[in-house]
C-alpha cells in the first residue's frame, strides 16, 4: 500500500513536532537532513557571525524528497540521525510508517519541498502552523537550552532574530503552496487523515 505525504511547515518552537505526535500518524523528520558544519557549501550568516543554520542551504532538500518517495513507496526507508548540538549526522536508522495512509513530514524547510513532492506523486496536503511569535520564542529557547543545542548567547540571540522574521517565513511558506492553519486547526487535520475511512 502507498501512502502520502503531508508537509508541515512553520517556525522552530511552534509546536510542530508535539503536535503532530499526539495526531497517531508517522511523524518524518525534515531536520535529519541538515548538513554536517563541515559541509563547504553551507551558508553564512554575516549578523549572526555562525552559519545561516535557518537558509535552505543548510539542508539537503533533494535527498529529503528521495527518502519521502521511497517511504511512500516501499513503506520504511533508512534516514539519517542528525544531532543538533554537534551540527552533524552521528548514524543512521530505518524509519517505518507501518499501515498508516498518511505522513507528517515536518521541518522548517518543508515548503521549500512542496512542488518535488507534488511532481512525484506523494503530497497529500501542505500547510504552515502559525502561532504567536512571542511564544514560539519561549518554548524554542526553553527546547534548545534544555537540549544544549548551541551556547546559550547564541540561542538568545538567534532566537530574536527569528522572532522578528516569522510573519515573513510564514507568508513565504503561503507563497509557495502551504495553507496556513493554527495548532486547533492542524491536530483536526491530522486527526481526520489518521481515522480510517469506514471508522
Amino acid at each position: 500500500m502507498s501512502a502520502k505525504i503531508v508537509l508541515l511547515a512553520g517556525p522552530s518552537g511552534s509546536g510542530k513536532s508535539h503536535i503532530a505526535g499526539r495526531s497517531g500518524l508517522p511523524v518524518f523528520r525534515l531536520d535529519d537532513f541538515y548538513k554536517d558544519a563541515d559541509d563547504p557549501t553551507l551558508p553564512f550568516s554575516a549578523e549572526l557571525g555562525i552559519v545561516d543554520w535557518d537558509h535552505v542551504g543548510a539542508w539537503h532538500a533533494d535527498r529529503a524528497v528521495e527518502a519521502l518517495v521511497a517511504l511512500c513507496r516501499e513503506g520504511a526507508v533508512e534516514v539519517p540521525a542528525y544531532d543538533i548540538s554537534l551540527s552533524r549526522a552521528v548514524g543512521s536508522s530505518v524509519f517505518t510508517r507501518g499501515s498508516a495512509p498518511a505522513v507528517v513530514a515536518e521541518g522548517v524547510f518543508a515548503a521549500e519541498i512542496i512542488e518535488q513532492c507534488r511532481e512525484r506523486g506523494i503530497l497529500a496536503d501542505a500547510v504552515v502552523l502559525h502561532r504567536a511569535p512571542w511564544k514560539n520564542f519561549v518554548r524554542r529557547f526553553a527546547r534548545d537550552l534544555a537540549e544544549r543545542r548551541k551556547p546559550p548567547a547564541t540561542l538568545w540571540r538567534r532566537g530574536r532574530l527569528l522572532m522578528h522574521e516569522e510573519p515573513t517565513m510564514v507568508a513565504t511558506a503561503e507563497a509557495k503552496g502551504c495553507r496556513r492553519v493554527d495548532a486547533r486547526g492542524l491536530a483536526r487535520l491530522l486527526a481526520g487523515l489518521a481515522t480510517p475511512v469506514d471508522a
